[in-house]
């Protein structure tokens, strides 16, 4: 088969396109002819070595969508033909991938499968944010960071599903303001000086939730737009560095941090993404729910992908057929 395998951390390219032998299944596992995978920004960290361990050969990616191969023994959940969305077990640049039946979600044959394949990781990451980790109501004002990016437009339309009373993204630059507002944002920030527009913009209270996956200078700044009894959720670290937070700046204003990780939970609590996607299939099967494709690339392509990505000028998600 043909994959993206890298045998040292570094910049694209690492990424070389090579033959591998297919991979074989152990029970409790299915193997997946794979149709699509999606890059996220984990895939530039894992490459660089700034997440991943050196465990060369490493191939990357988190997720699939595409078509059961074959299954182990006679009792699994599934049988060849199924076509899958899968969190897999050893990366995704593959034209076959392994995947723990638990991490592998049937597709319902009323769900567009291209978009559907475009979002595994940034839906389910989503959803689990804002229904489970920092439930939105209709009183809430809510701001999402790299709101154009593919977790901020699935962050943007699952706020205004639940109703939240005033949704605000920030973008690196207005180009990207667009697709933000036709999603449903009211307001779109850049970020210089984003907390002092999102006070007056929310005549002095601040925001109840902040979406913050970049970390570094952007936490820090959020707590200086965060309402009283307000939750900052912490679920990434694109910008490259940690923010810093004084614990005064909780206790004493009733406000509260949370963190999440989609990675942490495929491997240590994998029930709660088997609880939610049915949900997720059934907001994707509304003509009404986009997925904005930044672009459709092959898999030789790769290192272009990386590339494209890190030079952060897409808006919505880069997807791979395979």
């Amino acid at each position: 088969m043909k994959a993206i395998v890298m045998n040292e951390f570094g910049g694209s390219d690492v990424l070389r396109y090579i033959d591998c032998p297919k991979p074989t299944i152990s029970e409790g596992e299915v193997l997946i002819r794979t149709s699509f995978t999606s890059v996220n920004y984990a895939d530039i960290k894992n490459r660089t070595g700034n997440k991943a361990k050196a465990n060369f050969p490493m191939i990357l990616g988190l997720d699939v969508a595409g078509v059961i191969e074959e299954v182990f023994g006679d009792n699994s959940a599934f049988q060849k033909g199924d076509q899958v969305i899968a969190f897999p077990k050893s990366g995704a640049y593959a034209e076959y991938v392994i995947a723990k039946e638990q991490l592998v979600f049937k597709v319902p044959s009323n769900v567009p499968f291209e978009k559907v394949a475009a979002v595994p990781t940034v839906s389910f990451l989503s959803y689990i944010l804002t229904h489970q980790i920092a439930p939105i109501s209709q009183h809430d004002a809510v701001l999402i960071h790299a709101a154009s990016g593919g977790v901020g437009t699935m962050l943007i339309q699952m706020a205004r599903k639940l109703g939240a009373k005033q949704i605000i993204g920030t973008v690196s630059n207005l180009e990207k303001a667009t697709i933000v507002e036709q999603l449903g944002a009211d307001h779109v920030l850049i970020y210089d000086q984003f907390s002092n527009h999102v006070n007056k913009l929310t005549d002095g209270r601040g925001v109840d939730i902040v979406f913050d996956s970049i970390a570094g200078a952007i936490t820090e700044e959020s707590l200086a737009c965060l309402a009283p009894y307000g939750t900052l959720v912490q679920f990434g670290n694109s910008g490259g560095r940690a923010g810093n937070i004084k614990t005064s700046d909780l206790h004493s204003s009733c406000r509260n941090i949370k963190g999440f990780s989609l990675g942490t939970t495929r491997a240590s609590k994998p029930e709660m993404l088997q609880q939610v996607a049915q949900d997720i299939f059934t907001l994707l099967k509304e003509e009404s729910f986009h997925v904005p494709i930044a672009k459709v690339f092959s898999l030789e392509e790769m290192q272009k992908v990386h590339d494209f990505m890190e030079s952060r000028q897409h808006q919505g998600k880069i997807l791979i057929k395979i």
